[in-house]
Parts: C-alpha cells; structure tokens; sequence
C-alpha cells in the first residue's frame, strides 16, 4: 500500500475514533474526562496533519509532525489509564478540567471539547478492551506507520 493511501485510511480512522466518541458521549452517557479531550485533539490533529501529507509533496514532514502526536496521544492514554488503575489519587475533581475548558475550541464546540467527566472513572469494556487502551494501542500503531513513512524511499 502506497503511503499516500495509508495516511487516507488513517484520516477516515481518525474521523471514524471522533464520530464513535461522540457516540459514546451523547448516547451512552459516558461523559469526557480532561485526558478524553486531548485524545480528541490528537485525533484530529493527526488527522489534519495526515491530509497535509496525503495532498502535498511534504509526506516525510506530515508523517513526521503526526509521530510526535501519536506519541503524544499514547502519553495521555496512558495517563488515563494510570489514573484508572490509581483511583486513590483523585480527589474528585480533575485539575485539567478547568484549563481544558477554558480552551477556545470547548468554547466554540463544547459538545465535542468540553470535559466533564473523571479521568479515574473505570469504562466498560469494548471488544475485550477499554476505550483509553483502544486509544493507546490505535496511537502506537500509528506511530509505528509514520516512523515506517519516514523511512520510506520516494518513488
């Protein structure tokens, strides 16, 4: 598969992760945590950063801005998956909650960046897995396809 074929299906896996939190949000009531959030914004970042490279000749350099997101998506489900395994050390409210939704996008579209919920709360399991350990294997793989993109030779 060509890359430029890899980063499309990662753009329509990226909007289809969105659509299906949003699901999750709105009619399974399972409210966003601060962690959720930045999740979002890692999937539509690297989805914007996977349609720069699809379009343009700098592949190299989209599929490198789109590693260091995925890492970093990868960080934050971790961190929610942390905070699922150590609930002792909430407090009930999550310090990110306010500095999340004082953002400008929670404020444009709060239905889609605006937490409310735990980062601590335990979810029900899809397919075997949490939603955070979804998330975190889905940002691996996509790390390990942009370091594969990078390594690439032109053709």
């Amino acid at each position: 598969m060509t890359s430029r074929k890899l980063l499309g299906f990662i753009i329509l896996l990226c909007c289809g992760f969105i659509v299906f939190a949003l699901y999750l949000q709105h009619y399974q009531d399972v409210l966003p945590c601060p962690l959720c959030v930045v999740q979002r914004y890692a999937y539509i970042a690297i989805a914007i950063c996977c349609l720069f490279g699809r379009y343009t000749p700098f592949i190299r350099l989209a599929s490198f801005f789109s590693l260091l997101v995925a890492v970093g998506g990868a960080f934050a489900a971790s961190m929610q998956l942390w905070a699922i395994k150590n609930p002792a050390i909430q407090c009930g409210r999550d310090p990110l909650e306010a500095t999340m939704n004082s953002l400008l996008p929670a404020k444009w579209l709060p239905s889609v960046f605006k937490s409310e919920g735990y980062c601590g709360e335990v979810l029900d399991r899809i397919l075997g897995l949490t939603p955070p350990e979804w998330s975190l294997a889905w940002f691996m793989l996509f790390a390990f396809i942009f370091f594969i993109i990078m390594l690439r030779r032109r053709r």
